[in-house]
């Protein structure tokens, strides 16, 4: 596991990972449904999980459901929250188990390892016990009966979902997704342990593809036949991806996403903006299945800091193009605009965006 996460064994989660939990807001508040996120590494995997709270909050954990309004959102209570961090853990990892299997770690007092000289102990990994399941309701129910595992202070409670992940989707799998060009999880950036696009792609579709482009590429940008074809996404899943990078776009490096991580079967969205992760999501699951809804509509955002006290509406029109008539000259379009609404018009090209009264921000 040390490998596939860090490239090899001696390297260990820093303070940042090992204090991180799933930690809710107040129950029955603005913001019941929100975890509140770590600025660490840890941040990219809360928020993953936070789309799946929604998804199961909104529309019962199934894609067919209609969905439920923002407004049920704020009515959640205490067993709320923990049943809908239940579901939004299973989903995850009955998905990575290819929806044959899944397991959890959790950690025992005995240790299971024989330390050797070229592997650190960080009095955690030693003492995972793994309990495997065959049947999703079987995991759920575990997940539910240890639930204080993952939400408590102190209980390493990301760290603990990640090895399951890890473990449900087992490393020989794992190896395989990866397709040569990553051959770990996680990188280090400004002295953290940040998630590749391995582990976002592992944790929104069960495969750790490294690649946001749809299936599989055969040749290279010159055009030649690649010894080892590039894995892409190979299906929708039920939350989507969104990316926008404000050092990428001005190095030409932005990569674009494509419609399988875009057009997810649910209106939610994982988005990297500038590097940070948060939650876009719509209470209307025809947004993606009419495109008349697509003209008007309003969309949900959430950022996982405790600063933002109110879940934020932001209404999209993709009629009006009159941001587009601004003067050329007066800076780029990141300039001129939050970066919030250039990730959005990765989507929804040219559309405008109206915050409601709310000040900007992201």
């Amino acid at each position: 596991m040390r490998k596939i996460l860090f490239g090899g064994t001696f390297h260990v989660f820093n303070y940042e990972w090992r204090k991180s939990f799933f930690r809710f807001r107040e129950p029955r508040s603005q913001l019941a449904y929100a975890l509140e996120a770590d600025r660490g590494g840890a941040r990219a995997v809360q928020m993953v999980v936070q789309a799946h709270i929604i998804k199961f909050l909104l529309f019962g954990g199934q894609s067919g459901s209609d969905g439920r309004t923002l407004h049920s959102l704020c009515d959640v209570g205490q067993r709320d929250q923990e049943g809908a961090l239940a579901a939004a853990l299973t989903d995850s990892l009955w998905l990575a188990g290819e929806e044959r299997s899944a397991t959890v770690t959790l950690v025992t007092s005995e240790y299971c390892t024989t330390p050797h000289l070229d592997y650190k102990l960080d009095n955690f990994t030693e003492r995972l016990q793994l309990f495997t399941f065959q049947q999703r309701d079987d995991v759920r129910s575990f997940i539910s009966q240890h639930i204080q595992c993952f939400k408590e202070e102190g209980s390493h409670g990301v760290i603990l979902f990640l090895y399951s992940l890890i473990c449900s989707r087992t490393v020989h799998r794992l190896r395989e997704d990866l397709d040569g060009t990553a051959s770990h999880l996680l990188h280090v950036s400004l002295g953290n342990f940040v998630c590749r696009q391995a582990l976002l792609n592992l944790l929104l579709t069960g495969r750790a593809t490294p690649n946001v482009f749809n299936g599989t590429r055969q040749v290279g940008e010159d055009g030649r036949p690649l010894e080892r074809p590039l894995q892409g996404v190979l299906a929708r899943s039920d939350v989507g991806y969104l990316h926008w990078s404000r050092e990428q776009m001005e190095r030409d490096r932005l990569p674009q996403v494509g419609s399988r991580l875009k057009t997810p079967r649910l209106p939610i969205w994982v988005c990297s903006i500038n590097g940070s992760y948060s939650v876009l999501f719509s209470p209307n699951r025809s947004l993606l299945s009419d495109w008349k809804m697509e003209h008007l509509f309003n969309l949900y955002f959430y950022n996982g800091q405790p600063s933002q006290t109110t879940t934020a509406r932001l209404t999209i029109d993709t009629h009006s193009h009159h941001w587009e008539a601004l003067p050329r000259d007066s800076g780029d379009q990141e300039k001129r605009f939050p970066s919030l609404e250039m990730t959005i018009r990765t989507k929804w090209d040219g559309a405008a965006i109206d915050w409601n009264g709310c000040s900007p921000f992201y």
